[in-house]
């Protein structure tokens, strides 16, 4: 895999971030995405890579050759999920219309505290899954995930409510697996979003999108070691205040062959490329990697 993500640097003024996130919380939400549009026109003039990569995957989603104003809505999308974080961060989930797609029995599950994996990915907005799940009265969410690399807009998040700030577990590290298998046992949520790998990580090849592209097998291998019930979680953003939040059951358990732990795990990662497929051609705006994803392995 490219692992192109890695390579791309944060970009934004943090304190432009910090002005955005003071007049959207002290004159309203509309106030402030009125700026999105002049910072999304700025970046889809001159971020030339992320503006390429998002043209080649929405020709996929799309099946047709995006126009200009395709890639803007993109952009509009990615930014307005983010500027959304802020009203959520603060306590805001009721401002939202939030609707929730899941069967009945997996959503008693999550309130009785069933410690489980929640699998997710760069399709829509997390933020809005993790709000919905504390207001249908599930268990807290941890975060699996790489902590470098949006250091920024982090930090001017958790200054929000810095107690509403998500619990993370920094992947690469010795302890990270027991944490992770301590909060199942406590009957809390893992979360861990699947599409892109980590530096070095073991991939496999999947057919996405009507092309092959490189996946990670790291979190669905640690859903095999963590043996703990799979649910596949997608926020989508459907403009103005709505959000779909779908999830899916996924795995009771994810069983591994000790003999050759990444053979078994591969039709884990098919599957879910798979739903995540289903998810990006149904909202194709929703899917927020702005690198070249299809890059063959080693470039």
């Amino acid at each position: 895999m490219s692992n192109g993500w890695l390579a791309q640097r944060e970009r934004g003024s943090q304190s432009a971030m910090r002005a955005l996130v003071w007049v959207t919380l002290a004159l309203g939400r509309r106030v402030g995405r009125a700026f999105l549009y002049p910072i999304c026109a700025y970046f889809v003039l001159f971020s030339r890579g992320a503006r390429r990569a998002s043209a080649d995957y929405l020709r996929r989603a799309l099946g047709r050759p995006p126009r200009l104003a395709d890639v803007a809505r993109h952009y509009h999308a990615f930014a307005s999920t983010l500027h959304d974080r802020v009203y959520l961060r603060a306590g805001r989930y009721g401002y939202f219309d939030v609707r929730v797609d899941a069967p009945p029995a997996l959503l008693a599950d999550l309130r009785q505290g069933r410690g489980c994996i929640l699998l997710g990915s760069h399709l829509g907005s997390f933020e809005v899954l993790r709000a919905a799940g504390l207001a249908e009265g599930a268990p807290p969410v941890n975060m699996l995930m790489q902590v470098e690399g949006g250091e920024k807009i982090n930090s001017v998040m958790d200054a929000v409510a810095p107690e509403a700030a998500p619990r993370v577990i920094p992947l690469g590290h010795p302890g990270s697996l027991l944490r992770a298998q301590e909060c199942i046992e406590r009957g809390e949520i893992v979360g861990i979003l699947a599409d892109r790998g980590l530096r070095d990580e073991r991939e496999c090849s999947c057919e996405f999108l009507g092309a092959p592209a490189r996946f990670p097998l790291g979190p669905l291998l640690l859903a095999g070691l963590l043996q703990a019930p799979v649910i596949l979680a997608f926020g989508l953003y459907r403009g103005g205040r709505r959000y779909d939040v779908r999830l899916e059951g996924f795995a009771e358990r994810i069983e591994l062959d000790r003999r050759d732990r990444e053979a078994s795990i591969r039709p884990w990662v098919e599957r879910y490329v798979a739903r995540l497929e289903h998810h990006c051609r149904e909202a194709p705006y929703n899917w927020f990697n702005f690198y070249d994803f299809w890059a063959p392995a080693g470039t």
